[in-house]
């Protein structure tokens, strides 16, 4: 279920990110709170920092409540969970296609977009005067609610190359799926 989520959450930043009046877009990278609150009123907060390249290159760093690195390069993602001293190889059936993404979000209100893929609406919120997103609605495939609002957002500035590769320590278990 985090995979899926992490995943659909992946793919749709990087569409929105752009279709936000965002059109040079060589770098991006903010701190993010994800809340996740189930039918049953319980809640989950993550939190963390999220780097993408236009080359395709994208990293999730969940820090709260657990440390997790989502690792994603085209159709390829890598998840390093280091409390678990595991990281988890799995081919994506299809590559992220940043620019078909992109042409799925529609614009509703000055500040407000929509999209939907994989039969799922997300409702995304932009400033008004600095041309970034604030906060991503949606309800994922169970019926959870799921926020994300993005703070000290940063543009177009240099991110090393190497925070994107991942190297598994010796110790490490190794899942393929």
């Amino acid at each position: 279920m985090f995979y899926k989520m992490t995943f659909i959450f992946i793919v749709f930043f990087t569409t929105i990110n752009l279709s936000a009046d965002i059109k040079n877009l060589k770098s991006f990278k903010a701190n993010f709170t994800q809340n996740i609150t189930s039918i049953n009123s319980k809640n989950i907060v993550y939190k963390g920092e999220f780097f993408i390249k236009s080359s395709g290159k994208i990293l999730w760093k969940y820090k709260i409540p657990i440390e997790k690195n989502v690792y994603i390069l085209k159709d390829f993602v890598i998840i390093d969970e280091p409390e678990l001293e595991q990281a988890i190889y799995t081919q994506l059936q299809n590559e992220i296609n940043i620019i078909k993404l992109l042409n799925t979000s529609k614009k509703i209100k000055e500040n407000l977009y929509i999209a939907n893929i994989d039969d799922t609406d997300y409702l995304i919120e932009t400033s008004l005067n600095k041309n970034q997103i604030e906060m991503i609605q949606y309800k994922d495939k169970l019926d959870n609610n799921i926020e994300i609002k993005f703070e000290n957002q940063i543009s177009n500035e240099d991110i090393d190359d190497n925070i994107f590769k991942f190297s598994a320590p010796e110790y490490y278990d190794i899942i393929r799926k």
